[in-house]
């Protein structure tokens, strides 16, 4: 039997990822920009062993089926290929913050469950293996392989789309404070999404439009200027969300909470707060400060109706095993 343990962060991307290139390997329409969120994670256990039929998958203690066991077991089989190895897997999983409610929650997993993996299955992917296995599973996972400020390159294929950090976590104390408005699972994920994305007139001008919006992103995070961030993230976002509301079948992930807390946060803003905000593809707002702000923002996020929780966190490493990689037990 063949065990490791590994725990990743969830991200939220400042420049969005929406829509693929190509739907398998999941290799993006345009690159992505992205911070790692230190005070959430995700642990995974992975156990290759002789005893076990067929693999298997525990979330938070509850026995998963179907489409996700079908999604893990997509990536172990990848796993096994490299490894040469015939045993299924349990997967054990649990996470401290919501799931499927667009706090990418399919990021962390599937960045834990890659590096847990490939380490109980013996192998030694360096990073940008391990962000290229990743991808396959959940595209954002591979911006959670890396640490910090995380930057994934759109490239040209499976050997080339990647994440690589443009600075460690402890570059720029930016928070990330999360207005929670509906911690359930949404009607439609990320994946059945970027599907879509396609179909909608405007992704065209999106996409053409990224390069100059990394640019600017990447410029932001460099020089710690947070009014550039702002700036172009609260653009990118509001791109990504037109995409969504026009393709066919039409998204509409915000909630009337939602809203509430983009028209507070641009109040804030012209009152001098040093604030903004991102969603992702969900209804729950990301509102990004530096860390003296922290206190007095959650507690204006409360006060707003609809919000039913702040979480919030400063920026995380990278992803990383915390028990002895292929550890052979009797």
């Amino acid at each position: 039997m063949y065990t490791a343990t590994a725990i990743a962060h969830p991200n939220i991307a400042f420049i969005k990822y929406w829509g693929n290139r190509d739907e398998t390997l999941r290799i993006p329409a345009n690159g992505s920009i992205s911070m790692n969120l230190g005070a959430l994670r995700t642990r995974t256990t992975v156990t290759f062993s002789t005893d076990i039929g067929e693999d298997s998958l525990s979330l938070n203690g509850r026995r998963i089926r179907g489409a996700a066991l079908q999604r893990v077991s997509a990536l172990l089989d990848k796993v096994r290929d490299m490894a040469d190895l015939l045993m299924a897997a349990s997967v054990e999983s649990s996470n401290n913050f919501p799931i499927g409610a667009g706090i990418a929650s399919s990021a962390s997993a599937f960045a834990a469950l890659a590096l847990a993996a490939s380490a109980a299955a013996g192998l030694h992917l360096d990073e940008v293996a391990l962000s290229r296995l990743a991808r396959t599973g959940s595209g954002s996972a591979c911006r959670s392989v890396p640490g910090g400020f995380v930057e994934w390159e759109v490239g040209n294929s499976d050997a080339d789309s990647y994440a690589r950090s443009l600075a460690p976590a402890e570059h720029w104390d930016l928070h990330d404070c999360i207005a929670v408005v509906n911690a359930g699972h949404k009607p439609t994920g990320s994946s059945e999404g970027h599907t879509l994305a396609a179909s909608s007139p405007l992704q065209a001008a999106r996409v053409a439009d990224a390069p100059r919006r990394l640019s600017l992103c990447r410029t932001a995070i460099l020089e710690q200027d947070i009014s550039l961030l702002a700036e172009v993230a609260e653009q990118d976002c509001n791109l990504m969300h037109a995409v969504m509301m026009t393709s066919s079948p039409p998204l509409f992930y915000w909630e009337p909470a939602t809203l509430a807390v983009i028209h507070a946060v641009r109040r804030w803003r012209e009152e001098g707060s040093a604030v903004f905000y991102t969603i992702d593809a969900g209804p729950n707002v990301h509102v990004l400060c530096p860390a003296s702000e922290v206190a007095a923002l959650s507690e204006k996020l409360r006060r707003i109706h609809g919000v039913r929780r702040v979480l919030h966190s400063a920026p995380g490493g990278p992803a990383r095993l915390v028990a002895p990689a292929a550890e052979k037990t009797v």
